[in-house]
């Protein structure tokens, strides 16, 4: 019988998972080779080396400092392509998404890479075999689901971004001292799901309640101080808390951690908010005791946001925000650029209509919808300001940047010669 056949309430096989190591030098040659052909940009190469911003005409571009692929995307990236080489021959299935990019996921897709969606994850890897490949995703997957992946035998790539695992670590030694984690972030988002099962601990009994916006923090802050009534509570956090979860009893010491992309400033607050709850309830000497914190937000995260607040103390017009709609990092850069100007959340340059018709994300409908600009669409002189989370490729970012000129009746090789003389230039010693 073949595994594509094997019952659900199949016997597990005796062998366990086998993690593989696919980044040899003759593999990772031709994957990197491959992946420069499909995300690289010369045009946001030349742009940087110029200092990240240029002038054709009356439109300027200007970009972040920091944007696009981070280490830990591009270790994801070229662990899966790199899979799909080693095991030619081979089923090769990845948990979910890779990161949250559709067109780095449609890459995978016409490599033959077979996505697993979320809701499908226990059934479908409890059909596998010893001779199927598993690719982990840089979010990481649940406890559960990697026990089921080891009872089958698979063989597993697992490209779980060493920012998460840091978090894993902290919230397992939360279990261990009989804290309950606080955990900032989606309850339903792939890493946060992840992160949640390992604040179980070894033994599963730990525990952990997820909170997402500053009204949740503040709730369970008024939990902690005063209590409050027991089933509002469960009825509130359902879905975000672990099993048995009973306010009255677990949160009495209590550890805060978060998803590794999240607002930096937002997390901030939110340890800040639980820490005086603590001392509130306990006064300054107990709360030493009842109290943990650690930074766990992701460097990449963290750089990028940074760069866009810089970015924002200069004159801008607009701001363009490239990315995946459902990528948390990104989410968050548009979030911070609404707040100062006009802020456009497209997936693709393609969303660029013209001059009247912008489809983009809004975080508050959560929905695509159509706006215009009235600067981009007129003839005077105009900044756009141009970012992208860590799960973007620099070739969307080329695209939008053509896509922008092109709207300003800018020849697209007009604008490569510029951004390439303007790097020449910037490289040219005095």
């Amino acid at each position: 019988m073949s595994a594509a056949s094997t019952p659900v309430s199949a016997p597990a096989p005796a062998a366990k998972s086998r993690r593989v190591n696919v980044r040899t030098p003759e593999v990772m040659e031709r994957v990197q080779a491959e992946v420069e052909t499909h995300y690289r940009s010369v045009l946001v190469e030349n742009l940087r080396k110029a200092g990240g911003f240029m002038t054709v005409g009356n439109t300027t571009i200007r970009l972040a400092r920091d944007f696009g692929f981070c280490y830990g995307v591009e270790r994801a990236i070229d662990l899966a392509y790199a899979a799909r080489r080693v095991f030619a021959d081979r089923r090769v299935f990845l948990l979910g998404e890779i990161i949250h990019n559709p067109e780095v996921n449609r890459q995978l897709t016409e490599m033959g890479i077979v996505s697993i969606p979320i809701s499908q994850h226990l059934e479908a890897v409890s059909k596998l075999g010893p001779e199927d490949v598993v690719i982990v995703p840089a979010f990481g997957a649940e406890t559960q689901l990697m026990n089921i992946i080891s009872e089958r035998g698979c063989l597993v790539v697992d490209t779980t971004c060493g920012d998460v695992m840091s978090v894993w670590k902290r919230v397992r030694g939360y279990a261990k001292q009989g804290f309950t984690s606080i955990i900032h972030g989606k309850a339903s988002h792939e890493e946060t799901r992840a992160t949640s099962s390992r604040a179980q601990g070894d033994d599963g009994k730990g525990n952990f309640v997820v909170v997402l916006t500053l009204g949740d923090v503040d709730y369970v802050c008024d939990y902690i101080r005063h209590g409050g009534n027991r089933e509002e509570f469960l009825k509130r956090f359902e879905g975000a808390m672990s099993p048995g979860f009973d306010p009255d009893q677990h949160l009495k010491r209590v550890g805060v951690a978060n998803q590794t992309t999240m607002l930096k400033s937002e997390t901030e607050e939110l340890q800040r908010r639980v820490q005086q709850a603590v001392i509130d309830r306990d006064g300054p000497e107990p709360a030493q005791q009842n109290f943990q914190v650690f930074d766990t937000i992701c460097g990449a995260t963290q750089e990028r946001q940074d760069s866009l607040f810089e970015m924002l103390r200069k004159p801008l017009d607009i701001l363009l925000v490239v990315g995946g709609y459902n990528s948390s990092n990104t989410t968050h850069l548009v979030e911070i650029g609404e707040k100062e100007l006009p802020t456009f959340f497209i997936r693709t340059a393609e969303l660029l209509k013209s001059f009247t018709e912008i489809v983009h994300f809004d975080l508050h409908l959560k929905a695509e919808k159509t706006s215009y600009s009235e600067k981009l669409a007129s003839k005077e002189p105009i900044v756009v300001g141009i970012t992208a989370g860590a799960s973007c490729p620099n070739n969307l970012i080329e695209d939008t940047i053509l896509r922008v000129f092109e709207l300003r009746d800018v020849a697209p090789d007009l604008v490569k010669q510029e951004a390439a003389r303007a790097a020449e230039a910037q490289q040219r010693p005095e």
